[in-house]
């Protein structure tokens, strides 16, 4: 992002609490005592506590800490943006802001940026409507609104918006859009991650009922990519409507299975042993000492002193992880106390190591998370691509972060984004791009392998393209590099049509052809060409078909690890 020659400004900025004119939360007995959207509908006091986010709390989501305003019920807690100067201090890669719109639709509007050494940059801010924005994108989403005549079982929805900056820049003040529908809760730059590259990931596909778990520990295994001198990992409470506590945590190379090579190294969590995760925030542990090996096993074990009975967690790990009897047993090396396995990832989603040259993140569906690869053996390709990296010297060695869920699309939601379910096809890459691609530890790059789930379900491939095209812009507008790739034939498959393989090639003729040139994209990378059967097109050659005709085996996903061009991944 380029700064912009600085101008003038009436005043000198304020905090944002110091404009707060606008009054969303009520006490359910004093419903009246707030007016959110001017018809006297209000968000729930008590439906905030009971999510977690209390006054005056802070909360990291998306990786930028905000603080939710330190204001009794009924009394102004947000601002409608009308080009006010607020004072706000960092420097990093976007400015993140806690909104919600009022009027029924999304509402927005263009605003700047006032950097120290006197420039300025421009951006532009959406809030999605607090009771009719897609819940697949919202932060947390609250049981109730309340109405001076009763309230209503209907969700009202908050929103974490981050917009880019420029990098390099000290932020000195931020004025907000003219929108007069557009409420501002808080606002924080969100500071860079130099100094930390993203090792493993994994998306949040659902919020499902598990266990329940009462006292127990889990012990998760994850594959690294790159390694480093330092570890921190990430737990995120997406989805969720009620906060969920960790009791402390500890991190280990595997031995095998549940056993630890050597005694497993505590976490915490800003100095404590452990920490409580309000709905829809997440929390970063402590920087650690430990050495994190490439391509290796770690087992990640942290304690649930409750009970939990729904998680947010990545349904297809293809990889078993280990629960264990009652009591704190992350201290624990021994197999021993871990008695039952599971083949999901609750509540983790990233481990990051110190140093290295940043990550390279592939956003995906079943193909990259690894559907039909051999469990515990991490073959899925993004796994393979990372092996490519570490092998050679030619290009920076890239952690690689694996963003696939199994059965996404790109513009429709299989999971609601809200509630528990049973559906774990997660939320559109559309509405997940901010969370598993932009707020990645130290992207550089992000490969986009989706489509083919949208057309086996009913999408055009103009309705396709058109959403490729908005995640390119999406992610260009952050200084990161994107690639996309052709979709594989699935011909033989129940839902792969003649029909359907009309628009795939229809998408990928548009991606050979103009993605790069129009549509956004800084690079292709010709999956189709590389599984494809030459005697038959449409299909799968045998040698990668794993059996059910779309998902390649073991040696397909090599393949497609194999056709990236490593120098294509250097921003």
């Amino acid at each position: 992002m380029t700064p912009l020659p600085s101008t003038a400004h009436a005043a000198e900025p304020l905090p944002l609490i110091r404009y707060f004119d606008n009054t969303a939360v009520s006490d359910d007995a004093l419903p009246d005592a707030a007016d959110f959207d001017g018809s006297g509908a209000s968000v729930s006091a008590q439906d905030l506590t009971a999510a977690g986010w209390t006054r005056g709390r802070a909360l990291t989501v998306q990786g930028a800490r905000l603080t939710w305003p330190c204001r009794e019920p009924g009394r102004p807690d947000n601002v409608r943006a009308a080009g006010q100067d607020v004072r706000v201090h960092g420097e990093g890669d976007a400015l993140a802001f806690l909104v919600a719109g009022t009027g029924g639709a999304d509402v927005s509007g263009a605003g700047t940026v006032a950097y120290t050494d006197g420039t300025r940059s421009s951006y532009r801010l959406t809030a999605p409507d607090w009771r009719a924005g897609p819940l697949g994108a919202k932060a947390v989403a609250l049981p109730h609104v309340n109405t001076p005549t009763g309230q209503l079982a209907e969700k009202a929805r908050l929103y974490v918006v981050t917009v880019p900056i420029a990098r390099g820049h000290q932020v000195d003040f931020v004025q907000l859009p003219y929108a007069a529908d557009l409420h501002v809760f808080a606002l924080s730059v969100r500071p860079d991650t130099a100094g930390w590259t993203g090792s493993w990931a994994a998306p949040t596909s659902t919020y499902a009922t598990v266990g329940p778990w009462t006292d127990r520990t889990l012990r998760l295994v994850v594959h690294t990519s790159a390694g480093g001198p330092r570890v921190r990992v990430r737990f995120d409470n997406t989805f969720a409507s009620a906060p969920v506590r960790i009791g402390g945590a500890t991190v280990a190379v595997q031995a095998a299975g549940a056993t630890a090579s050597g005694t497993p190294v505590p976490l915490t969590f800003q100095g404590a042993r452990g920490a409580e995760l309000p709905a829809g925030a997440q929390a970063f542990s402590d920087p650690l000492d430990f050495a994190v090996p490439a391509d290796a096993n770690l087992l990640v074990s942290f304690h649930l002193p409750g009970t939990v009975t729904a998680a947010p967690l990545h349904r297809l790990a293809q990889q078993r992880s280990y629960v264990s009897e009652p009591g704190d047993h992350t201290a624990d090396g021994s197999p021993a106390p871990y008695t039952s396995t599971l083949t999901t990832w609750p509540l983790l989603t990233g481990v990051d190591v110190g140093d290295g040259p940043g990550s390279v993140v592939v956003l995906g569906d079943s193909i990259t998370d690894g559907e039909r690869s051999t469990q515990d053996a991490n073959r899925r390709w993004p796994d393979v691509l990372a092996d490519r990296l570490l092998a050679q010297s030619a290009v920076p060695r890239y952690g690689v972060l694996n963003q696939g869920i199994s059965a996404n699309r790109v513009l429709t939601d299989r999971y609601p984004g809200d509630g528990v379910s049973t559906d774990s096809g997660g939320v559109s890459a559309l509405h997940r791009v901010d969370r598993d691609v932009l707020a990645q530890t130290s992207a550089r790059t992000a490969i986009v392998f989706q489509g083919v789930n949208d057309l086996r379900t009913g999408a055009s491939a103009a309705d396709v393209i058109a959403g490729l095209e908005e995640l390119a812009e999406r992610v260009r507008a952050r200084g990161m590099r994107v690639l996309v790739a052709t979709i594989g034939p699935c011909a033989g498959e129940a839902r792969c049509t003649s029909v359907v393989d009309g628009q795939r090639v229809a998408v990928n003729t548009w991606i050979r052809e103009e993605a790069v040139s129009d549509g956004g994209f800084e690079g292709a990378v010709d999956f189709d060409a590389v599984l494809r059967d030459p005697a038959q097109p449409t299909r799968l050659r045998p040698a990668y078909d794993s059996g059910d005709h779309l998902h390649p085996g073991d040696a397909g996903l090599a393949a497609l690890a194999g056709a990236v061009q490593l120098g294509a991944l250097v921003p």
